[in-house]
């Protein structure tokens, strides 16, 4: 072996073999440059680094397939609690638009900076941003030494609400296509940068705020750059209840209509398909997603704090979906939604066995590398990328340990990660941040939540400050 490179030994290894993950125990793990050279037993050679964690546990990292990074944070004691049944719940109408009209671009980058942190912490490795701010998505992600697929939204239209009763839409008069071209030329700009590790996406948003035109012209562009899309879909009742009542389709049915469904596609929720007891509207999605090739970015966390779910996360993939995982919202965790997709899928299922935890391990691993057409990111295989994961067996959330999945899916917490590489560098040893300045990151999310808790209302259809919009739980000591 070459003496630049890098020996980790691990009690056990999550190695990737004959197309899965399987478990090798007293591991070892040879990385040279940017890739994994070695998995297997002891390996005889010099190396410029040697890692012995007989107790630790090592992984591929986690993938992130839906993430919101300029304002997930700011969810947080903010949207837990409240919503208006005539709006079945969601929080898009009223809280969404209310909070990011208080944003300022300084507020936005103090969330995207958190997010490095938050991200690296919980075993975040390759995150796909839909948002606004790309440039400075993109520089933030370069510093922090993470792996991103960025892309800058645009649509047709933007929804809001005149009076809390009902949703009305404003369509552009280009019909988006000004910012589909903007969101191609980021896309350029960007396109490999930091060796590769930053890579660009289009996002038409949101499947109700779509002209044909803008999906046609989307699916070209993509092709033409050789990207993916993800957009949107069946988010809300409400959403679709429109294209029910303006397509006379749901909205699988009608992208499927416009030709737009194929491997290059994530759909960003896919919850309110064909079925879905909140709608009772007969039909085929599943089989139409899966026919199609398209995947989808399941968020369980964001529906389930909601009083929604999937139904089922195991049903989707039991129809031959490609099932990946996304945060959307705070926390930005995939430790967290892999354990929300395995809980509420059993819970619809009535069936402790769907889906089990790998199943929702390669939904945050393989199943998007695939959709990415990333052989080498997912898993830890000579060539692939070296971005791992070594967790601590000895911590109260992880002892005991028989099956290292089912300990890591049910149990642990992001304290139990230690260590964090991405392409063969450490951005994190020992708990501690290598690259970001996590206390400034944190006191200036702080301080931006606070401007922005208190400028609250203007953006709110009624005016209405925050403590009207989401009360606090207590009231005040007196």
């Amino acid at each position: 072996m070459m003496t630049a490179a890098k020996l980790i030994r691990a009690g056990m290894v999550v190695a990737f073999q004959q197309g899965e993950h399987r478990l090798l125990k007293n591991g070892c793990v040879v990385v040279e440059g940017d890739r994994v050279v070695h998995v297997g037993p002891e390996v005889e050679g010099s190396f410029e680094e040697i890692l012995d964690l007989p107790d630790a546990l090592l992984t591929p990292g986690l993938i992130d397939m839906h993430a919101h990074l300029t304002s997930a944070s700011y969810d947080r004691s903010y949207v837990e609690d409240v919503g208006k049944p005539g709006f079945w719940f969601s929080g898009l109408p009223e809280l969404l638009p209310a909070i990011g009209a208080a944003m300022d671009e300084e507020a936005q980058r103090a969330a995207v900076d958190y997010s490095m942190a938050e991200l690296t912490r919980s075993g975040t490795t390759t995150v796909f941003e839909i948002g606004w701010l790309g440039d400075y998505t993109a520089a933030a992600v370069e510093r922090a030494g993470l792996r991103a697929y960025i892309g800058e939204g645009y649509g047709s239209a933007r929804w809001r609400t005149l009076d809390g009763k009902r949703m009305s839409y404003d369509w552009k008069p280009d019909g988006g296509m000004e910012g589909l071209e903007a969101a191609a030329t980021f896309v350029k700009r960007i396109e490999g940068r930091a060796g590769g590790r930053i890579r660009g996406m289009l996002t038409p948003m949101q499947v109700a705020m779509a002209t044909p035109e803008l999906l046609q012209r989307t699916r070209a562009v993509a092709a033409e750059l050789n990207v993916p899309v993800t957009l949107h879909t069946a988010e809300a009742v409400f959403e679709f209840h429109e294209m029910v009542q303006r397509e006379g389709m749901t909205p699988v049915q009608w992208l499927a209509a416009q030709d737009f469904l194929d491997e290059r596609t994530i759909l960003g929720h896919c919850v309110f398909t064909s079925g879905n007891s909140w709608v009772r509207h007969p039909g085929d999605d599943l089989a139409r997603l899966a026919d199609s090739g398209a995947s989808v970015a399941h968020c369980p966390w964001v529906f389930a704090r909601r009083g929604i779910a999937m139904e089922s996360f195991a049903a989707y993939l039991e129809a031959g979906i490609t099932m990946c995982l996304g945060s959307d919202t705070a926390p930005q965790s995939i430790l967290h939604a892999m354990r929300h997709a395995a809980i509420i899928s059993k819970l619809q299922e009535h069936d402790c066995r769907k889906p089990t935890a790998v199943e929702v391990f390669n939904a945050a691993t393989l199943a998007p590398a695939r959709v990415l057409g990333r052989d080498d990111l997912g898993r830890i295989a000579p060539g692939a990328k070296a971005d791992l994961l070594l967790w601590d067996m000895t911590g109260f959330s992880m002892v005991p340990c028989r099956d290292p999945i089912r300990n890591l899916v049910y149990y642990a917490g992001s304290e139990d990660l230690h260590h964090v590489m991405v392409d063969g560098e450490w951005l994190m040893t020992d708990k501690a941040l290598l690259k970001i300045d996590e206390a400034s990151a944190r006191g200036n999310l702080a301080r931006a939540a606070q401007r922005i808790w208190e400028a609250v209302g203007p953006g709110d259809w009624a005016g209405r400050g925050i403590d009207q919009l989401s009360p606090q739980s207590l009231k005040e000591f007196q």
